[in-house]
């Protein structure tokens, strides 16, 4: 995927994830959970837009290392908010496959740069 793309889809993404963590309930665990969420959802964009601005390819690898943790902790919060009733599983299908895609782009980006990082020139 283009660097363009990336940055299109992530920013889609977190728009996304603003508009869900305003129609999560206010109570103390629709608010500790959707400040998680928006956290770590937010934070894989702005990873991904920092490493294309990596001073060597090691630091690209790391700092999407970042993103991609950050990708695995969003789907965490979203499949916890479908197991414990807090929005229906149907209207938080399409965000977690996005999320489940965005980890797996940037899984394997990762190994194909470290591959190309570990190669002799």
């Amino acid at each position: 995927m283009n660097p363009e793309d990336m940055k299109r889809r992530t920013l889609d993404f977190s728009t996304r994830l603003i508009k869900l963590t305003q129609a999560i309930p206010s109570s103390y665990a629709g608010g500790v959970i959707s400040k998680q969420l928006l956290r770590a959802g937010t934070s894989i964009g702005a990873n991904y837009r920092e490493a294309l601005h990596a001073s060597t390819p090691r630091h690209f690898v790391t700092t999407l290392e970042i993103a991609q943790r950050e990708a695995s902790e969003s789907a965490y919060w979203i499949e916890l908010i479908i197991h414990a009733g807090i929005m229906p599983e149907q209207k938080m299908q399409s965000l977690l496959e996005e999320c489940r895609e965005l980890y797996a782009i940037l899984t394997s980006t990762i190994v194909s740069r470290k591959k190309n990082i570990s190669e002799p020139s």
